[in-house]
């Protein structure tokens, strides 16, 4: 059983009654360069418990279960739940069935550090990545496959045009880099878009006692139209403009900045400051 083969895919698709779905956004990875940059980004070793995110077919599923002590796999999808079932041999896998969006991770397994690697479903990327980073859980790595632009947006910088609220929160609880760029051609069906391989780090806490919940509140509320200055932003958020021009006035920031200026870091000073308004 080849998985990587577009062809075997299709007949294996058939066979089991199983197809990709729009809604989940679903491309199967068909590459084998790409596949080892996954596993190798990961650092997985014997002994690791690894969480993979959308299983599908389970190319990825197989590599980490050849190196892992145990791998954990959610998959929301039950058709792809069924064929797992049927064509997973090794007996390190546990297989949820269950919307990672919405499972319940205080498992067992995932008590202890743990890695994350997975070829993750297009579109719940963000919503996957900021579900581990605010679980609370000893996660020590994530290896992720997903759309280029995604990837830009994780590691962007100030006065970017990728960046935004998604840059902010993740980069202040872990360091994102691009590990290798991915075409269309990697997958099954091929995408519209490139992809990229992403590793995220743990990032030491520098919160200074604010917590990141506020701050991603209050990062919500300064994007939210991001044409607009923090100030006119942030009217709403703290019920009153001279609250708001007060607030930016004690950060030492411009009242014409906007949003897409600041840097994490001046986000988690600008929490601080409003907690103490």
């Amino acid at each position: 059983m080849n998985l990587l083969s577009p062809g075997e895919i299709k007949r294996l698709l058939a066979e089991h009654g199983v197809a990709p779905h729009k809604t989940y956004g679903q491309h199967f990875l068909t590459d084998a360069n790409t596949l080892s940059g996954i596993v190798a980004a990961s650092g997985v070793e014997s002994g690791d418990t690894v969480l993979e995110i959308g299983p599908g077919l389970g190319v990825l599923t197989r590599e980490l279960a050849a190196r892992a002590g145990r791998v954990v796999a959610y998959e929301v999808d039950k058709g792809f739940v069924r064929f797992l079932n049927e064509t997973l041999e090794a007996e390190n896998i546990t297989l949820i069935h269950a919307d990672f969006l919405r499972a319940e991770l205080s498992i067992p397994e995932l008590k202890a550090p743990f890695r994350v690697a997975a070829n993750l479903p297009y579109n719940i990327t963000a919503a996957a990545i900021m579900r581990v980073l605010k679980s609370g859980l000893p996660w020590q790595s994530m290896a992720l496959l997903v759309q280029l632009e995604a990837a830009e947006r994780l590691r962007a910088k100030p006065n970017t045009k990728a960046y935004g609220a998604l840059s902010v929160r993740v980069q202040l609880r872990a360091e994102a880099e691009i590990v290798m760029r991915v075409s269309p051609n990697c997958f099954f069906p091929p995408p519209k878009v490139e992809s990229a391989v992403v590793r995220l780090t743990p990032r030491a806490r520098y919160t200074n006692g604010v917590e990141l919940n506020a701050v991603d509140a209050l990062v919500t509320a300064a994007f939210a139209m991001r044409r607009k200055t923090l100030a006119n932003n942030l009217t709403a958020y703290l019920g009153s403009r001279e609250k708001a021009q007060s607030v930016i006035s004690a950060a030492g920031l411009s009242e014409n900045v906007r949003a897409e200026a600041l840097a994490p870091e001046e986000f988690l000073a600008l929490a601080g400051i409003i907690g103490r308004f």
